[in-house]
């Protein structure tokens, strides 16, 4: 089989590098270990990558996304480094009496549970690779895989012996996203969210094993890995994605049952309606998340009430700014969309453009909640993510009565980065403004970090898409469409609004550390990755940046 030759430097490796390194050089002495091992994991994700881009086999058998390149490098070193970046701001917290020790160790172990996730993927990939060699007969590839491979195994059998199941969780997850979801993500995206579930729901699961044997266990043991203190906020958010993920393994049990029933009744083979499964669905849907995982949140959490209850409450508490910002959204949301979406049946404006309109619409929505109300906006992020979720399921299994109208009217909106069977842009863009804003959750001091998702999307890469359109001449690359024009419209319009915001959050108290110079390399940075990676930059651009901008 004829092999593919890439360049060993691109321009999306030298942005990571960049990245990489700018972490590993801001590491107090406490933490040069951490550092080591990011290192490592670079190497061999780097390795991977090569030998990934070279093998037509392994990336015509997980059915990537077309148009895109592997993204291993990128995918394997984002989760890690904002870890690491949040260690390297708790350290200063410790330093000031601001966090405790157990903080540390909390954020130390998903740290390290971040990188085994990565580390597994890569040597699942790697041992995927090295069976190419039956169907392969170039030396040189061969030689690549070997040394991949063996970085890769050494890295995770240094660090991560302890964390295995973790690691086979990683891998499962992968497969199963990849094989399910064909053309509908990169490696390097998939890998990315893979890592992202395992850490985030991870740490749920592990909380409530630890609530189980809270009294099999020695209390300083449980309170070192899980005894971190919650938010009710944090509680109701997880659970509620972690329930609707989890959702269709329960209605597909629910209907087994169901059509076991019929069958047994009946004396013959009989399948469930369409009908029969709407309602179903719906009905499962409601006992599920309002009575099953309500009490799932009570048992970790000791709420004192009903979880729901305790969210009207804290609506209520202050409704005045509260209430009139949800009116505020609903009204923005209904004459955007309506807008936009007559603009995109009957308009010859490019998708990409109109996509753009819905980043400032992001900007307008969350910029003002979150200077005025942050709380409430993580809730309320969690809340649309929970909507977006089982609005997609819905779509996905065309279940009556708003399976098909669904279908129709988000195909509106999409570009070549989605697909009809899996839409991603609308996660992407709420998650790339939320993230940054809950991990900004307790001890920040920079101001800006909550932002960088904000400030990355909302206007960064709107204006780089817009100004590059129109005025681009000059190309980063021959294949790409990204232009140098655009770029610098990027970074100076997020240097511009970063102005202008700093002193509006001084002015309100917040804690302003960050060095003019540090935040036009991290601007920059972005900025650069923006224009050379093929990836969803939704997904990439907004954590690099939060990692920068935490050091």
């Amino acid at each position: 089989m004829m092999t593919k030759k890439t360049p060993l430097v691109t321009g999306e490796r030298v942005v990571v590098a960049v990245v990489v390194s700018r972490v590993i050089l801001s590491l107090p002495l406490s933490l040069i270990s951490h550092g080591f091992s990011l290192f490592l994991l670079c190497l061999s994700a780097f390795l991977v990558e090569i030998r990934a881009e070279t093998s037509p086999f392994l990336l015509s058998r997980f059915s990537p996304r077309r148009g895109a390149s592997s993204g291993i490098l990128l995918g394997a070193v984002t989760l890690p480094s904002v870890m690491l970046s949040k260690l390297v701001q708790l350290t200063r917290a410790i330093s000031l009496h601001e966090a405790g020790q157990d903080e540390l160790s909390h954020v130390t172990m998903q740290y390290w549970a971040a990188s085994a996730s990565c580390c597994a993927i890569l040597i699942y990939l790697s041992v995927v690779m090295s069976q190419a060699k039956r169907t392969e007969s170039l030396s040189s590839s061969l030689w690549l895989t070997r040394v991949s491979l063996t970085g890769t195994v050494f890295y995770g059998v240094a660090c991560f012996v302890s964390l295995s199941m973790i690691s086979h969780t990683a891998v499962k997850l992968i497969r199963h996203l990849l094989c399910t979801f064909p053309s509908c993500a990169s490696i390097g995206e998939a890998l990315l969210v893979t890592s992202g579930l395992v850490l985030y729901f991870g740490d749920f699961l592990a909380c409530t094993i630890a609530k189980i044997c809270e009294n099999m266990i020695p209390v300083d043991l449980v309170s070192i890995s899980y005894g971190i203190k919650r938010t009710e906020t944090g509680i109701i958010v997880q659970g509620l994605l972690l329930g609707l993920l989890l959702f269709p393994m329960v209605f597909r049990c629910v209907v087994h049952i169901y059509e076991t029933f019929l069958r047994k009744r009946d004396g013959g083979q009989r399948n469930c309606s369409d009908a029969a499964k709407s309602i179903l669905f719906f009905v499962s849907l409601v006992f599920f998340m309002v009575l099953a995982v309500p009490s799932w949140m009570q048992f970790v959490h000791d709420f004192h009430q009903h979880p729901f209850l305790w969210v009207l409450t804290f609506v209520f508490s202050e409704p005045l700014k509260r209430i009139s910002l949800c009116i505020y959204w609903v009204l923005l949301i209904v004459v955007s969309v309506s807008r936009f979406y007559s603009i995109s049946r009957s308009s010859k404006v490019e998708r990409i453009l109109l996509r753009k309109y819905y980043h400032l619409m992001a900007v307008l929505m969350f910029l003002p909640a979150l200077v005025l109300q942050p709380k409430f906006l993580d809730l309320a992020f969690g809340a649309a993510l929970a909507v977006f979720v089982a609005l997609e399921i819905i779509r996905i299994w065309r279940v009556q009565p708003l399976g098909e109208p669904l279908h129709h009217f988000m195909n509106a909106f999409t570009d070549h980065r989605d697909s009809e069977l899996l839409i991603v842009s609308h996660f992407s863009l709420l998650l790339g403004c939320a993230l940054p804003i809950w991990m900004s959750s307790g001890f920040n001091d920079r101001a800006l970090s909550p932002f960088s998702g904000i400030l990355s999307l909302g206007i960064g890469d709107t204006m780089a898409s817009m100004v590059g359109h129109k005025y681009g001449v000059l190309r980063w690359s021959k294949t790409g469409k990204k232009t140098v024009e655009g770029t610098a419209a990027g970074i100076t319009s997020v240097m511009a609004v970063c102005f202008v915001l700093v002193p509006v959050l001084a002015s309100m108290g917040y804690i302003l550390s960050q060095g003019w110079w540090s935040l036009l390399l991290a601007v920059t940075a972005t900025g650069m990755l923006e224009a050379y990676t093929a990836q969803l930059d939704n997904a990439f651009i907004p954590l690099v940046f939060y990692s920068l901008l935490c050091l």
